[in-house]
């Protein structure tokens, strides 16, 4: 929240001091700001009062960066209503995105000029490595409408949100718009209850790389708790209960995809948790599982269980259309036959030697199969399984080089697809038994002319 209010605080100061706050810009000074004419973007550094004339180039852009500046000594800078023309000219800008980065922010400063930004057309705000400085009085935000609908902090101080609800509240008019929230980075340990309730249209969550842990869950997504939330990020947390997950969000009602990535989870035994039903995607990938979890959401479409110790799987469902394994333990292909819509399947990098032919005509119907960095034998049956896949079409990027045969010694390390397969080395049977039968029918035709020229004699 501080991010949003810095941003709409060096975009306002800006155009305050250059169209009539009573700051006077000197001329000729050092330029801070540089303009991408191709990019559109505009680039500002330490931005100050004296340098503030430079930000008139930024003007064109559709994004702008703020990076380091002083703002400290405006804490106490008194900002009054705008004049029309000046709400005319923050109408008139087409920027679009602000970043702002590197700074020490006074809450009470950007609590005054945050209800600015409604006159522009800013839909994306972020905070990077910014520090949040002391609290502020958010009540003339009571009511107020912004443009913003995609926020994000990264690697942001301040103040804990536990016992801010009301500080919260006052911007409730605007935070019940917004769809895109990212708080990132930031030793996060834990989120009210009534805070997440004010997002009514969030969609998008992302809390990855802070501190949450099981017990944080349950409170943060209460009932009533970010009721359309469909996107939710948590990778990188100290996570550890797979089923506590599960308990903690089962009030997401709407949740389509989950990542629970880089989290050190235990599956446990199997429990009565129910994911909701409309989770679609599911990560959990580095996530030290040594198993497939149960129970996994009933109606699920995507699941990434790469870079995990997993040595047998054995997934049954109906909805399932692509799977991700690369990176485990596996020496065989999982059975796939219960999951008849699947369409994809990687095992990049894990311990199969061989292909089945039962296994090769199962993957051949699949769009995507990809099977590189195995030890593969190039026996007959292991090198001809994996060339025959590939005649498919099927076989995904890797193929011919990420594929090496690890046995017999002959083969080591060869391209699998170089290894010559010719009839009479690899399909011993196909020559003999022909040959066989040849020898049988000339040994009876042969006996037969015996036994025809024996009594042929006799007569």
């Amino acid at each position: 929240m501080a991010r949003t209010v810095f941003r709409l605080f060096t975009m306002s100061v800006a155009v305050l001091l250059l169209l009539g706050l009573g700051l006077q810009v000197a001329e000729g000074r050092r330029n801070r700001c540089f303009f991408n004419r191709t990019q559109e973007s505009c680039v500002c550094y330490n931005l100050s009062e004296e340098t503030a004339g430079s930000i008139i180039q930024c003007l064109p852009a559709t994004t702008v960066e703020f990076w380091g500046g002083d703002l400290e000594k405006y804490a106490a800078f008194p900002i009054r209503d705008l004049d029309d023309s000046v709400i005319d000219t923050l109408g008139s800008l087409v920027i679009q995105k602000i970043i702002i980065g590197n700074v020490l922010v006074p809450e009470m400063l950007l609590a005054r000029v945050l209800r600015f930004f409604s006159y522009t057309h800013v839909q994306e705000l972020a905070f990077e490595s910014c520090i949040f400085q002391g609290t502020g009085d958010w009540s003339d935000m009571d009511g107020q409408n912004l443009p913003i609908l995609s926020l994000s902090f990264h690697n942001v101080t301040s103040a804990p949100l536990t016992g801010r609800e009301q500080a919260f509240s006052s911007l409730s008019r605007w935070l019940e718009t917004l769809e895109e929230l990212a708080v990132t980075g930031s030793g996060v340990t834990s989120l009210p209850c009534a805070i997440g309730r004010l997002f009514r249209a969030l969609r998008s969550l992302s809390l990855a790389h802070n501190s949450l842990g099981d017990g944080s869950l349950t409170p943060a997504f209460c009932q009533g708790a970010f009721p359309q939330l469909q996107q939710l990020s948590l990778h990188h947390n100290n996570l550890s209960s797979y089923h506590g997950v599960c308990e903690g969000l089962g009030l997401l009602l709407e949740l389509q995809h989950l990542d629970l990535s880089h989290n050190e989870l235990v599956a446990g035994p199997s429990s009565s948790c129910q994911w909701p039903p409309s989770l679609r995607h599911f990560n959990l990938s580095n996530t030290g599982l040594d198993e497939v979890p149960a129970p996994l959401p009933p109606r699920l479409e995507v699941l990434d269980m790469s870079h995990n110790h997993l040595h047998a799987v054995d997934i049954s469902l109906s909805s399932m259309k692509k799977l991700f394994l690369n990176q485990n333990l596996l020496q065989a292909v999982p059975s796939i036959r219960n999951c008849p819509v699947l369409d994809t399947l990687h095992l990049d990098n894990n311990s199969i030697w061989e292909l089945s032919r039962d296994e090769v005509k199962l993957l051949g119907r699949l769009q995507d199969v990809a099977v590189a960095g195995n030890p593969f034998s190039c026996s007959c049956s292991g090198a001809g399984g994996l060339q025959a896949l590939a005649a498919t079409g099927h076989l995904g990027q890797g193929w011919p080089g990420d594929y090496r045969c690890h046995s017999p010694a002959q083969y080591q390390g060869w391209q699998v697809a170089r290894v010559p397969l010719s009839v009479l080395r690899c399909d011993l049977a196909a020559v003999v038994a022909p040959l066989c039968v040849a020898l049988a029918l000339l040994a009876v035709a042969g006996a037969v002319c015996l036994a025809r020229s024996s009594v042929c004699r006799r007569a």
